[in-house]
């Protein structure tokens, strides 16, 4: 009774329709693929960003090797072939472009170690006073004033005097006289022999090439790192070579001198380092400067920015020429520079244009005037 009570209570009651609701689960398999597509993404970007990277620095070494080439057009030695290593000099004392007097042996490795960090710091601020170039004065004739004790300009094919100023009177003339010491062996000729060094052409400060006894060069190379970068162990070693000794090639340089009208002067070493009794004038240097600015060979070597020395080991270095108007004019083709503490900042500084060369001499001038009133002279003296 009661199943049948049950039964017909069903069938009373209208059966509810239900409706299952799928509930949205995550795509975990679509997820999955998400991440390996970012994660395939982020590698390649990865590998893109490392390829630029790599690109960009063989681009970088690329250029750098270029301009490594373009800037080492020097002369060179023959044989020399790979790379140079670049200096700015050749000596302990790294800011001084000429020789210089040597320092007293006495001093202890700490005060010397002090003197050069000021003496670079006093060359830096030598060098920026340079960098800003002050206006040349001139005189009412149009002739540019110069602060130099003496000063000659001369045509340098005819000889005729252009300007002069104290040109008689003596002084050192410091490296400016390695010009004759050049000339003397330009004109000896047999450039192509060697020439070996000995240990009394090494005892020389302070400005030397560091060559060593024994070693062995070709007479041309060192006579082109003497006119370049005026180095004093080069200057007594073509002495000695030519000469036999320093003191019987300074009588060469005397009676070669006095054979070029240079009169007033007297030398007794071939490098210009200061000693009693040797003297000069601008009248005599600018002799002596004609006269190595007509020979071929010393033309071709003063007028190099640069040079590539090879030692006699086989290594190799680039020298800048202490000559900076070199740099600076377009028209300069030469000549000399000099310093120590008794002759001032000298220099013998040639320039050349179309049917005109000229030399001026400047002796006893300043570090901070020095290129400028050679410069203003060589200028000035061109346009004439």
């Amino acid at each position: 009774m009661f199943e049948r009570s049950f039964a017909s209570l069903r069938m009373t009651i209208p059966r509810a329709r239900t409706k299952i609701v799928a509930i949205p689960l995550p795509d975990m398999r679509r997820d999955a693929c998400a991440d390996k597509s970012f994660v395939a993404n982020s590698s390649a970007m990865m590998w893109r960003k490392r390829l630029f990277f790599l690109c960009a620095l063989a681009s970088v070494f690329a250029l750098s090797a270029w301009s490594q080439d373009a800037d080492s057009q020097a002369v060179r030695p023959s044989g020399v072939n790979g790379p140079i290593r670049k200096a700015k000099a050749v000596t302990a004392k790294e800011t001084e472009d000429a020789d210089v007097e040597s320092t007293s042996p006495g001093k202890t490795k700490t005060s010397k170690s002090t003197h050069a960090t000021s003496h670079r710091k006093r060359a830096k601020a030598k060098e920026s006073e340079e960098s800003i170039p002050a206006p040349t004065e001139y005189t009412p004739e149009g002739i540019p004033k110069t602060s130099a004790a003496s000063v000659i300009v001369v045509d340098a094919n005819s000889g005729k005097i252009l300007y002069e100023k104290n040109p008689d009177q003596i002084r050192p003339a410091a490296s400016t006289q390695k010009l004759l010491t050049a000339l003397i062996v330009a004109e000896s000729g047999f450039l192509d022999r060697s020439v070996t060094v000995q240990p009394v052409d090494t005892m020389v400060d302070p400005v030397k090439l560091n060559i060593k006894a024994g070693d062995t060069y070709q007479r041309i190379d060192l006579l082109r790192a003497l006119l370049v970068k005026s180095p004093n162990d080069v200057a007594r070693c073509l002495a000695r070579d030519n000469a036999g000794s320093v003191e019987a090639f300074a009588e060469v340089m005397n009676r070669r001198a006095q054979e070029l009208g240079a009169v007033h002067s007297h030398f007794v070493n071939p490098n210009g380092l200061p000693v009693p009794g040797q003297y000069s004038s601008a009248r005599d240097l600018s002799l002596i400067a004609r006269a190595a600015y007509a020979n071929p060979t010393i033309r071709s070597i003063v007028c190099l920015p640069q040079l590539v020395f090879r030692y006699a080991n086989g290594r190799t270095r680039e020298l800048e020429n202490t000559n900076k108007l070199l740099r600076r004019l377009p028209y300069c083709n030469g000549m000399k520079t000099g310093y120590t503490d008794a002759a001032g900042k000298c220099l013998i500084a040639s320039g050349t244009r179309p049917g005109k060369d000229v030399i001026a001499v400047v002796l006893g001038d300043s570090s901070s005037r020095v290129w400028r009133d050679a410069s203003a002279l060589l200028s000035w003296g061109l346009s004439m």
